[in-house]
């Protein structure tokens, strides 16, 4: 997503956790476009971090036309009692807390015509048991953004979520047991997970200009599974 903005022209700042080498191997991407990328490593389940990335982010480029928001934490439990309180708990602040502290902080840095793109999933609307807690705040990160996309109008300011299906990232087999990893993205009509580069395409369509008229929108890359 980082190079699909950047090839388009955009300076880029990435707020990651502890990929390190990841986070600096993306830099070396986007500024092979020639484009600057400012890396801000933390934990967004702060709120205080979630403020000092948009202050930094401001400080370095001036202004915020797009902001998404990707960060997510999932873990799963066969079982509500297996779920530990602290799990719970993590995950909303990871999920969705972290969403409402950086779009508040970032909000009054943005013009007429800027773009929020907040990413839910597939589990928004149809949950796996096993993922409850990450399906609690992907619902209600699907919610959030319809409510915003509606108080942002008036203000030319744009909101709208992608709801990925299955997509193969290193959450995939460091989250889930191996039977499950051997099955996963067999379930939607495809017949195969994503790859993360395509769905970058739909990120840069909903910041871009020639999505003028979509707000409030949730825009489905699922592999062919419907989503209502």
């Amino acid at each position: 997503m980082a190079l699909a903005f950047a090839r388009e022209g955009a300076d880029v700042a990435i707020a990651y956790l502890s990929e390190d080498e990841d986070a600096r191997e993306t830099r070396r991407l986007v500024e092979s476009c020639e484009r600057q990328c400012l890396l801000l490593a933390g934990d967004l389940s702060d709120p205080q971090h979630c403020r000092n990335v948009i202050a930094r982010t401001v400080e370095t480029f001036g202004t915020i036309d797009v902001l998404v928001n990707n960060a997510a934490h999932q873990s799963t439990h066969k079982t509500i009692e297996d779920l530990p309180d602290a799990e719970w708990e993590k995950t909303f602040a990871t999920n969705i807390s972290a969403m409402f502290y950086l779009t508040k902080a970032a909000l009054p840095h943005m013009d007429e015509r800027a773009s929020i793109i907040n990413t839910s999933s597939v589990n928004a609307d149809a949950p796996s048991p096993h993922l409850l807690a990450y399906a609690s705040t992907k619902g209600a990160i699907q919610n959030f953004t319809a409510g915003l996309a509606q108080q942002l109008a008036e203000r030319g300011i744009r909101a709208n979520t992608v709801a990925p299906g299955p997509v193969w990232t290193p959450l995939i087999p460091s989250t889930m047991p191996p039977e499950m990893v051997s099955q996963f993205g067999k379930q939607v009509p495809m017949g195969r997970p994503a790859q993360p580069r395509e769905l970058a395409p739909v990120y840069v369509m909903l910041a871009s200009d020639e999505a003028s008229y979509v707000s409030g929108a949730t825009i489905a890359v699922t592999g062919g599974k419907p989503i209502i």
